[in-house]
């Protein structure tokens, strides 16, 4: 879905053509109006202007800063430090470490604990202070891999990792079920692989291809691949997502997945550890791998569609 740059109008008590409502500046920035706001209120990062009813207005000006603390996020500085980075200008450091390491360090701990109490403040604090893609990919993903890992390390690994699945199942399907609707860009139909019961990174794509205007048929966790030709002709689907972290028969990727790619007649993306680990496979059945980054895959498949978010 095309974002555009609706300026503000009289209706607040200002003309100006050269200010932007809060839901625009975060329509264009990618930026969570609450983010926006917590950066104002507590690191003094951001000073909109005010319309006489209170409602923020921000300056062309104040969205390049906006830009600006993103590219500092994504090289690592905390967000309580990026106030002097902004300062000392771009080739200053910080002199810490990632600043994403403690905060999977808090949450793990946490999930250790089975504290769910924790656990929510501590990825409410994450989202509040950082846009949803950052959350995803620097302090999520890390740690589910972290605790797959630690399943087969330590006692009580397995019901760690089902635990923290379980919150995170139900933070991602909250969000899903109330996503702001009147997206019109082309339909996708996800869906993990066969016997992938692991819906969490299929659920984080989702959010993500719904952020860049994308409209979404899910399918949920371990679909034959049979099915899915029916389902997307019966949807009119434009692509099919398949998601998935685990070992697939020889079969499958030489058989399964050629025939359910020839019958669907769309474009068929495969990510997840999956389309790393048989890439070459996929790539033979007709399929494309889009590999474990989100945000890089979202962007093939809009090359591939022709979306333009």
């Amino acid at each position: 879905m095309k974002k555009t740059a609706d300026k503000t109008s009289a209706d607040d008590g200002e003309a100006s053509r050269h200010l932007y409502p809060i839901r625009t500046v975060s329509d264009l920035t990618g930026v969570h109006a609450i983010t926006l706001r917590a950066w104002e209120r507590r690191y003094g990062l951001i000073q909109p202007k005010r319309t006489p009813k209170g409602h923020r207005l921000y300056t062309e000006d104040d969205i390049h800063r906006i830009h600006q603390i993103l590219e500092l996020l994504d090289k690592g500085v905390s967000i309580g430090q990026v106030s002097d980075a902004l300062l000392s200008g771009p080739a200053a450091g910080t002199g810490e470490t990632d600043p994403w390491v403690r905060q999977r360090e808090r949450m793990i701990a946490a999930v250790a604990r089975f504290d769910e109490t924790a656990l929510e403040q501590l990825y409410n604090e994450a989202l509040s202070l950082y846009p949803v893609d950052m959350v995803t990919r620097y302090l999520l993903t890390p740690m589910l891999r972290e605790l797959g890992e630690r399943w087969q390390q330590l006692e009580g690994g397995i019901a760690e990792e089902h635990f923290f699945g379980m919150y995170l199942r139900n933070k991602l399907g909250a969000r899903l079920h109330h996503r702001r609707s009147g997206n019109d860009g082309p339909k996708l139909l996800l869906a993990c692989l066969p016997g992938e019961h692991h819906e969490i990174g299929l659920l984080l794509f989702a959010l993500g291809a719904h952020d860049r205007g994308y409209r979404l048929v899910l399918l949920g966790a371990d679909t034959p691949l049979e099915e899915i030709p029916v389902a997307a002709r019966r949807s009119k689907s434009d692509a099919v997502i398949l998601s998935g972290s685990v070992e697939l028969a020889p079969e499958m990727l030489e058989q399964g997945l050629p025939l359910m790619v020839k019958s669907s007649k769309l474009p068929v993306f495969v990510g997840g550890q999956t389309s790393v680990n048989y890439r070459d496979l996929i790539v033979r059945a007709g399929a494309i791998s889009t590999g474990t980054d989100i945000p890089q895959g979202l962007r093939k498949i809009d090359e591939v569609l022709g979306n333009h978010g």
